[in-house]
């Protein structure tokens, strides 16, 4: 039977896998009562791990472009609390006579309103001509690794009568379902290949919505030797519904440098190339961009259309064989510093490329789980079709699939797809709008649809 599925709605969600194991590395059983990991709170500026030299630059520069602010605001923008930790910070630019309290704009000293001085916005100068970075204050790079190994996602076993349940609402055969069963239980590396418009990318979305499952948290910004690595962006992560800052036991909130998201699920395609892989230094605003592996750490990182990069197959492959066999990735500064950042990513390559014309053995041994997406069978497409008409309460007709097969894919010499249902009752539906009548199953219209949507090739 060959493997096929369509692709699911927005309103379908997929229901999350219990889990049965510790984390990797570790006894089975030994993390299953611990407590989720979040951020320590914040009492003093020593447990940041950050100098008081560098976060007075930043706050400097945010009050160098920001103008007059107050102390609450300016904890906002950097992200450390006022009491213990800010205040100490302006404290020291006061005495230094880097800032000056301009009046106050309520009660407590984080209201106090304050303005860069001539000697401070000097020095604020200086600041952003080596770094134009005025944002959230960073984590050192310990407390980010220490983060990851700490969120490290629980192994998942997912088993037969589970994997039909959660995977009910995709037209799907037993074969394929016991290929993606086992590829979830390891979590590691999933190679997706077959011809195009068959669902491979839905297939990764499915299994990224399995495994990811509960929150994380991650920091806006990594601090190394005083270079900033900038992780979070609003493009690649989803900020949780649950909000931040989080109340310990000890009444005391969270380290607010950090923010909690939903676990990463990030796709690229042609777009890929090696040096988007390794650190991005800006060199007009002087910090680094994370790379789309860091930004996917604790998640799932598809690379779709592979074969179709800028790169050789071979060179993006190579990229990732430490990564995916050792748990780390090595990144290099400018200054030609390496650092060692852990690799808990579950990495995902989708082609509609011939895996022989891309890789060799050799590197396909290193990828635990291939899994060939065919054509539907007949019998599948049909099933695909009808549900695809109730979705679109388009009245559904045996006759009309039968005419539609036979004049527009045996007469062709045309392979199924499984997209295809999906885009010819659009196609219906466009056409029926604009020769106002209702959409339905007729040989006019199935006509219409496919002589607009198939190009002989």
């Amino acid at each position: 039977m060959s493997d096929q599925i369509n692709r699911p709605s927005q309103s379908q969600r997929v229901q999350p896998i219990r889990k049965l194991t510790g984390p990797v590395g570790t006894t089975p059983g030994s993390n299953r009562d611990k407590e989720p990991w979040s951020p320590p709170p914040l009492t003093s500026l020593e447990d940041s791990g950050l100098n008081v030299l560098n976060m007075a630059d930043l706050v400097l520069k945010v009050l160098y472009l920001g103008g007059v602010l107050a102390g609450h605001e300016i904890a906002e923008i950097v992200k450390l609390p006022y009491t213990g930790v800010l205040e100490g910070i302006i404290d020291f630019l006061k005495r230094e006579k880097y800032v000056e309290v301009r009046g106050a704009g309520g009660f407590g000293e984080a209201s106090y309103q304050y303005i860069i001085s001539v000697k401070g916005s000097e020095k604020a100068r200086d600041a952003l001509d080596r770094s134009q970075y005025a944002g959230a204050a960073p984590v050192t790079l310990q407390q980010y690794i220490d983060s990851q190994r700490a969120q490290n996602r629980e192994r998942l076993s997912v088993q037969e009568a589970e994997l039909k349940q959660v995977l009910q609402h995709l037209v799907i055969s037993d074969e394929l379902l016991g290929r993606i069963g086992p590829a979830i239980n390891s979590g590691r590396s999933i190679f997706l290949y077959g011809p195009p418009g068959n669902g491979k990318t839905t297939i990764a979305e499915v299994v990224g919505r399995m495994i990811l499952g509960d929150d994380m948290w991650i920091p806006y910004s990594i601090d190394v030797d005083g270079q900033i690595i900038r992780v979070f962006d609003n493009v690649n992560h989803v900020v949780s519904e649950k909000g931040g800052a989080v109340k310990q036991a000890t009444g005391l909130i969270s380290d607010p440098r950090w923010v909690r998201i939903k676990r990463p699920m990030i796709m690229v395609g042609g777009e890929l190339t090696l040096a988007g892989l390794d650190l991005v230094y800006d060199d007009t605003n002087k910090y680094y961009e994370a790379p789309f592996q860091v930004k996917a750490n604790g998640g799932m990182f598809l690379i779709d259309d592979f074969g179709r990069q800028q790169v050789r197959p071979r060179d993006l492959l190579n990229r990732w064989i430490v990564p995916l066999e050792k748990g780390v990735d090595f990144l290099t500064l400018h200054t030609g510093r390496k650092i060692e950042i852990p690799f808990f990513v579950l990495i995902v390559f989708s082609t509609n490329l011939d895996p022989r014309e891309l890789v060799d053995e050799a590197f396909l041994r290193r990828i635990r789980h291939k899994i060939q997406i065919t054509d539907p069978t007949y019998e599948q497409f049909r099933e695909i079709f009808k549900r695809v008409c109730d979705a679109k309460k388009i009245k559904y007709e045996e006759q009309m699939l039968a005419y539609l097969l036979k004049e527009w894919y045996i007469n062709h010499d045309r392979p199924l797809r499984s997209v295809h249902p999906r885009d010819l009752i659009n196609q219906i539906i466009d056409i029926a709008s604009y020769i106002n009548q209702p959409p339905a199953l007729s040989k006019e219209l199935l006509d219409r649809a496919a002589a607009a949507y198939f190009v002989k090739l």
